[in-house]
This record gives C-alpha cells, sequence and structure tokens, in this order.
C-alpha cells in the first residue's frame, strides 16, 4: 500500500508557462521524494507597460510518503 501527499507550489519564469513548470518541479524534486505528477490549477501572467514580464504557475504536485521501515 502506499500513500500520497499533495503541497502547492507557485513557479515563475520570464520565458513561458513551460519553463516555470519544468522549474518548479525540478527544485521541487530537490526536496521531495517520489513525486509521482502534478496538476497545473492556475496560470498568470505579469505585466509591465502592456508586455509580459514574467509567467507563473500554481500547481499542485503529488509525492508518495516514504514507507516506514520500522
Amino acid at each position: 500500500m502506499s500513500v500520497a501527499k499533495v503541497i502547492e507550489i507557485t513557479s515563475t519564469s520570464t520565458k513561458s508557462f513551460e519553463d516555470a513548470i519544468e522549474k518548479g518541479i525540478a527544485k521541487a524534486d530537490k526536496t521531495l521524494h517520489n513525486i509521482e505528477g502534478a496538476w497545473i490549477k492556475e496560470q498568470k501572467v505579469e505585466v509591465t507597460n502592456g508586455k509580459i514580464d514574467a509567467y507563473r504557475v500554481n500547481m499542485l504536485v503529488t509525492f508518495i510518503l516514504d514507507e516506514n521501515t520500522n
């Protein structure tokens, strides 16, 4: 039996939504084990003077909790 946990993270990129997603997953992978997937909850752009400055995503990341070794 496995048990999963879901956390919400936000990631930003000046390139694209795809880059923001990739950066967010890569950063989460440094501290979480067994990432199984992510659901993109929201996408937003930051605009200054009519131009897009940044792409932001809010995502729910699912990871499998480690089995208790005791």
